[in-house]
């Protein structure tokens, strides 16, 4: 029955990160720098109030777009720490996990034959996305701007097909974020276009020297922006899948029936964990992200010190550094490294062709960890230059 299967899906491929996962599972000490999952173990005060909410049997449906509670509490919180107006009531929907909000907004904005720009290198889960919508991905080349999208890049390639421009940021796989002058800018090009602003801001409590900014903060574009955060990264909630989209009324009833028909609502107990996160977790992130800045500083001289090309990052937990060697695909050189330093990063090329070259390195790991991966990645460079 195989052939008979929808035509878009089987020209998806499964993600290059999890195929990278998978062919190292199982393989003896292996330092694995892979996984952008937070080390850090949910706050304790969410956990109990998850617990409660079940001694207290909140375990029906709940409201599509979400509890009301919980919609106000984003909406405040957004305001407070991005300057973002969405009311709570029309403009806030509570999904399953980002990955869901960017979902259901796609396939309400995307129409059969609709370009959708993308910074090359990018996460990977976007493009089948878009193409199950029925829309055509189209990557553009960051790596000379520092893995930054900026407002040229978008000009040149806007088109009459054009239906979305995506900003995720700060970014995975590069962590770097755009700042308030280059968003912007982007704002000023977008203005009064019939285009929308998918922005995926899913690490914006993960920001190091300057604050997050939020190009939803921009009127000029606020009817056609739509903004995607949550608490797996920021609350170390990866499991719970709860993400926040906003975005403009007259958009989001319409997002709101694909929700609606696609999952009912978010899982009742994750929405009073997330609930919780938003009331009395607000201080929750500062710590982890302490945490995070001491170990991008270590990476970032430590790939410095082996004379490693990286762009410094200002966000996520992730750094993008140029390791391939030349004639050598990202991803064979990562079997390398597995084979022979006992190593496994993400190899590049899962993140766009633009991403050959690189090597994708999570510190959401503890520092021995860390140190002993490095110490493995430098052995294998100066044995390589030794040969």
């Amino acid at each position: 029955m195989e052939e008979y299967l929808n035509q878009n899906v089987k020209d998806i491929e499964i993600s290059g990160i999890r195929k990278f996962f998978n062919l190292v599972q199982g393989k003896k000490d292996i330092v694995s720098l892979t996984i952008g999952q937070p080390d850090f173990k949910t706050p304790n005060h969410i956990k109990e109030a998850t617990k409660q909410s079940l001694d207290q049997n909140f375990t029906t449906y709940t409201p599509n777009a979400g509890i009301p509670e919980l919609r106000k509490s984003v909406s405040d919180y957004v305001s407070e720490q991005y300057q973002l107006q969405y009311k709570p009531d029309e403009e806030v929907i509570i999904t399953v996990g980002a990955s869901q909000a960017i979902d259901i907004t796609l396939r309400t904005i995307i129409e059969p034959g609709d370009e959708v720009l993308l910074p090359g290198p990018v996460y990977p889960g976007y493009e089948p996305l878009i193409k199950l919508a029925g829309g055509k991905p189209v990557y553009v080349d960051t790596r000379e701007h520092n893995f930054k999208f900026t407002s040229d890049l978008i000009e040149k390639h806007l088109t009459s097909k054009t239906k979305c421009v995506i900003l995720p940021y700060p970014s995975n796989p590069t962590g770097v974020s755009l700042t308030k002058d280059e968003l912007r800018d982007i704002a000023q090009l977008l203005k009064d276009q019939p285009v929308f602003i998918l922005a995926d801001e899913i690490y914006h409590e993960l920001t190091f020297e300057k604050p997050h900014v939020s190009i939803g903060a921009f009127d000029e574009v606020r009817k056609q922006t739509l903004i995607v955060q949550g608490v797996s990264k920021s609350h170390s909630m990866t499991g719970f899948r709860i993400g926040f989209l906003m975005g403009d009324s007259n958009v989001m009833k319409h997002v709101l029936k694909v929700h609606q028909y696609n999952v009912s609502c978010a899982t009742s107990t994750s929405q009073y964990a997330a609930l919780e996160a938003m009331n009395n977790g607000l201080e929750d992130p500062k710590t982890m992200r302490e945490a995070y800045l001491k170990r991008r500083d270590y990476i970032v001289n430590r790939l410095e010190h082996m004379g490693v090309d990286v762009v410094k990052p200002d966000g996520a937990f992730y750094v993008f550094p140029k390791l391939t060697p030349p004639g050598q695909s990202s991803f064979d050189f990562g079997i390398t490294l597995v084979d022979h330093a006992g190593l496994a990063l993400v190899p590049g090329d899962a993140f766009s062709s633009y991403g050959q070259g690189y090597m994708r390195i999570s510190y959401a790991y503890h520092e021995e960890v860390l140190k002993e991966g490095l110490d493995r990645l430098e052995e294998f460079l100066l044995s390589q230059q030794t040969r």
